[in-house]
């Protein structure tokens, strides 16, 4: 798990911090808190059905965030638990490219153990940035 709640950082919302060796590790990972929000057991997710989405941004912090929503989007549209499975992130000119692939399920309240509702990704305190390490988010979640 290349993530973590933070606890002292929102009251009424939900902190995590992720973190990755480059730039698909710390999506990948920021894709997994936002699920883990919903759901406290990811593992009971089976990938039975799978999405691909393609998003484009000039700042790399506003494709982290639209890329997060998905997720989101996902879960309120069609009621679908979704895990990251790959992202591929290219810059062409001023514009970077995502291509992700997600597997996952529909919500089962029987065996997902149901966290809280996400209703978005804020932009308070989003942040990613490149550290001598990798990469890391800080990322708020409206509940």
């Amino acid at each position: 798990m290349s993530y973590e709640f933070l606890e002292d950082i929102a009251i009424a919302d939900i902190a995590f911090q992720a973190w990755g060796k480059d730039l698909e590790e710390v999506f990948l990972a920021a894709g997994d808190a936002v699920t883990n929000t919903m759901i406290d057991n990811l593992e009971a997710i089976a990938p039975q059905e799978t999405r691909t989405f393609t998003l484009d941004n000039d700042e790399l912090d506003l494709l982290l965030f639209n890329f997060l929503q998905e997720f989101v989007y996902y879960k309120d549209s069609e009621q679908l638990l979704l895990r990251p499975q790959q992202v591929q992130i290219e810059q062409k000119d001023t514009l970077y490219y995502l291509t992700a692939m997600a597997k996952g399920e529909e919500l089962d309240p029987e065996r997902h153990q149901q966290r809280v509702d996400v209703k978005a990704v804020t932009l308070h305190r989003f942040k990613l940035e490149q550290t001598p390490e990798g990469w890391t988010a800080l990322v708020i979640l409206d509940i």
